[in-house]
């Protein structure tokens, strides 16, 4: 979470894009399309400002061994996966004490925007190791195509492997792929993105509707129930 000390209002969730160690000094990557107050307060900032900064918080995707992992971005919904491809190939590990590591032997990044100018971190993605595959809907890059044009393609492929699949982007495109993914019988985690005031389950701003065991369902909240959440658990 994120707030600006110019304005004690003013504050959001963010996943961190990446962490680097600078001597004794840790730096957070963060990584925002300018929409509204906030971003456009942190656009408008410069070095030396000060920022009030707490987490990390919430959950986390599943760490437990696979052969596959496929993760979907749509929009800046990348901005969790550089961290997540690092750990499941055995790049980096996580937590304290460290999370397992190197569970995925393949790892994939189905990235999908409206246009080319819209990627954020190519490169950093590859360094890693994992598949890339990019779709856009204008075509600036390959055929027309929307991302999950690139999933029903991948899981036709890896059918009768293990796979797993994490997804992160606008709410339509995570319900789609939730909906592929159960085609397929496949085990699919959604991060969402519901815009957080707090940031650890006070205010309530950031409820999801999460299906119970019991057939019905109930609010959820994002900040510390989630973000991640199992896809057919949603009632999108």
């Amino acid at each position: 979470m994120l707030q600006c000390l110019s304005d004690e209002l003013l504050s959001g969730g963010f996943r961190i894009f990446s962490d680097l160690q600078s001597g004794q000094r840790p730096w957070l990557e963060l990584v925002y399309q300018v929409k509204g107050r906030m971003t456009t307060q942190l656009a408008q900032m410069s070095k030396g400002q000060r920022l009030q900064i707490w987490g990390p918080l919430g959950n986390s995707f599943s760490n437990s061994a696979v052969e596959h992992l496929v993760m979907v971005a749509g929009g800046i919904g990348q901005t969790p996966f550089l961290t997540l491809a690092q750990e499941a190939l055995g790049g980096a590990a996580y937590g304290t004490p460290a999370r397992q590591n190197g569970y995925a032997s393949n790892v994939y990044l189905l990235y999908g925007a409206r246009s080319a100018n819209y990627f954020a971190g190519l490169d950093e993605f590859r360094a890693t190791g994992l598949k890339l595959e990019l779709a856009t809907d204008d075509g600036s890059i390959g055929p027309p195509q929307r991302v999950t044009d690139l999933l029903k393609n991948r899981l036709r492929e890896l059918s009768n492997s293990s796979v797993r699949v994490v997804c992160c982007g606008p709410e339509p495109m995570m319900e789609a792929v939730s909906e592929i993914a159960q085609h397929h019988q496949v085990a699919c985690e959604v991060s969402l993105e519901t815009p957080m005031a707090c940031g650890i389950g006070i205010c309530f701003t950031c409820v999801a509707k999460v299906k119970q065991s019991d057939g019905n369902w109930d609010y959820k909240r994002t900040c510390i129930d989630g973000p991640i959440f199992n896809a057919p658990d949603i009632v999108w």
